[in-house]
């Protein structure tokens, strides 16, 4: 059954039929023609205050609820303010939609007003994208788009819509089905694959599950719970993978990785099986690559083949969603047990709980009172709990919320991992907010990150999207200063930021509509935190005004082995593998 429309009014009601509730954006001339039918349609649409930001809360948006995110500009500067989050969503498969407009048809090639070839532009950082410069072609695209978000290795894929295409008159017409010739995921493991895989987990005595995002995308928590009860195997979760295992759990080592627990780089140096679930042996990860858990055979599950073997040959090939592989897993390793083979890794365990023990995540209290960061992340994931979504910018403040905050559920932790992209934190939390309305939304952010992004407080105070900030403002780019600290002798080129002078960031808060906060005292760090918990009705700023000189430990410096992991400044740890 077709309609009769134009060809906006056929892009609205495609965003609709795929599904869409929201989306974050800003108009302008080319998309200007899909703004009128918005006004009658069912998706809530967010007028944010920056492109960047739109990207961003998308991002927060599908991280916390699992489906798609859905962002909207025009063509030239408002397309490429959008480039930076379709990066970060390429890198960190999360499933996103871009809708951008184009000069018309015509037009495009001239150097038209605002136009940049924004399909160019993106190839390399979206999974498939489209330009649409025939009305009639918009349903098609728009059910593709969403399909190819969504399915294998989520990712963002980029509509461009040519403004002569959305004026046009058109017929709209919902596709029965797709074609989509090439592309075919492989989501069933293949069952040779599951026997050798099974076969290695049994022989070896120093296995580790290796962790990654592609499980909490999978929506694969609870079958990795019931395969890592099964087998007694320690788990390590990596940056993106924080909540897909509880932290409280004793087989948790916490994340590895460059600035990961003693517990969990060393799980996975001295290991001889890494079972990796929807992980890349990222170089954080990794450190030296031709160092890297030199006596390990990989098994590797991926739904992206192409990441198998990319960094770190796979000696069992396994190419799958993650939530299949690990059914797959489990039902074999019952079966070997059920005939009396289970693995023997009892030695290697207590050797980990020892080295968990002897190693802990901790810090140092600033010998002249003042506010450790660390000490306020602790204090706010205490009090806000598990059930909070928290998300983060990037540098010192993510590394600290990636560790001393307990995460015991998958989609409670939301940060940019591999672009890195600073200013994530607070439009990606309005995202997350807009998703999860109930949920308590903490954005634990940096005072370099907020001052990129923090625009969105007005469109958080105006749109009834109450979430939580908490700048741990120690007035630098700290991971930067980190640097230099260690490896530049303390010379410390533009990375102070004046910022406890230089925005007040209370009266800022204040000037957006939100309740602005200030605390630098250690005491006054629980009923601050409790005040801001006490404000739901309104976006809340707490500028946590921390010690300068913190820095993020363990550390392994950048292109070292992990074998040189720093527990303290000048601390490594001692490991006695005799009982190995």
């Amino acid at each position: 059954m077709s309609e009769e429309m134009t060809g906006a009014q056929s892009l609205v009601k495609s965003l609709e039929a795929a599904g869409t509730e929201t989306i974050f954006g800003i108009p302008g001339g080319a998309i200007l023609p899909a703004y009128d039918p918005l006004m009658d349609s069912s998706i809530r649409h967010i007028l944010v205050r920056h492109e960047q930001g739109a990207g961003h809360a998308a991002q927060g948006y599908a991280s916390a609820t699992g489906r798609v995110g859905v962002c909207m500009a025009t063509s030239g500067p408002g397309a490429t303010n959008l480039v930076t989050p379709i990066a970060d969503a390429h890198m960190d498969s999360v499933p996103m939609v871009a809708v951008t407009g184009q000069v018309g048809a015509s037009m495009i090639g001239t150097d038209a007003f605002q136009e940049a070839d924004i399909r160019g532009i993106t190839m390399p950082i979206t999974k498939h994208n489209f330009l649409v410069t025939d009305p009639a072609d918009i349903p098609r695209t728009v059910a593709e788009a969403f399909h190819i978000a969504s399915t294998g290795r989520p990712g963002p894929v980029l509509v461009d819509v040519a403004k002569s295409a959305l004026q046009a008159d058109t017929t709209f017409e919902w596709p029965a089905e797709l074609h989509l010739p090439g592309y075919r995921p492989v989501t069933r493991p293949h069952a040779k694959q599951i026997r050798e895989a099974t076969r290695l987990i049994l022989e070896s005595r120093r296995p580790v599950l290796y962790v990654g995002g592609g499980v909490i995308r999978a929506a694969a928590s609870q079958e990795l719970a019931t395969l890592a009860a099964l087998t007694g195997m320690p788990v390590v979760t990596t940056l993106m993978a924080r909540g897909a295992f509880p932290d409280s759990h004793p087989q948790h080592l916490g994340m590895p990785g460059m600035h990961g627990t003693v517990a969990a780089v060393a799980g996975l140096q001295r290991s001889d099986l890494i079972i990796s679930l929807g992980a890349r042996f990222d170089d954080r990860v990794t450190g030296n690559l031709d160092s890297f858990a030199p006596g390990a055979k990989v098994i590797h599950a991926d739904i992206d083949p192409a990441e198998i073997g990319k960094n770190r040959h796979a000696d069992v090939p396994i190419v799958g969603d993650v939530r299949e592989v690990l059914l797959d897993l489990v039902k074999a390793l019952r079966l070997e047990s059920d005939a009396g083979n289970t693995g023997d890794y009892e030695a290697w365990v207590e050797f980990l709980s020892g080295v968990k023990a002897t190693y802990p995540l901790g810090y140092d209290t600033p010998a002249d009172g003042a506010l450790s960061p660390q000490y306020v992340i602790e204090r706010l994931g205490a009090i806000s709990g598990p059930d909070t979504i928290y998300t983060a910018g990037v540098g010192q403040h993510q590394m600290w919320a990636a560790h001393y905050v307990g995460y015991e559920k998958p989609r409670t932790w939301i940060n940019s991992g591999g672009l890195g992209t600073m200013g994530f934190a607070v439009p990606g939390a309005m995202g997350a907010k807009v998703g999860c309305p109930e949920a308590t939304v903490w954005a634990i952010d940096g005072d370099g990150c907020f001052q990129m992004t923090n625009q969105e407080l007005a469109t958080c105070a105006i749109n009834d999207i109450p979430i939580k900030v908490a700048v741990i403002n120690n007035e630098s780019l700290g991971m930067v200063r980190q640097w230099q600290t260690l490896f530049y002798n303390e010379r410390y080129s533009n990375t102070d930021l004046h910022s406890k002078r230089i925005p007040d960031f209370v009266k800022l808060a204040d000037a957006y509509g939100c309740v602005g906060l200030a605390c630098e005292r250690p005491e006054d760090v629980d009923a601050t935190i409790e005040k801001a918990m006490g404000i739901n009705d309104v976006p809340v700023v707490v500028d946590f005004r921390v010690h300068r000189d913190a820095m993020v430990w363990p550390m392994v410096a950048a292109g070292t082995s992990n074998d040189e992991i720093k527990y303290a400044r000048d601390l490594a740890p001692q490991f006695d593998e005799d009982d190995l």
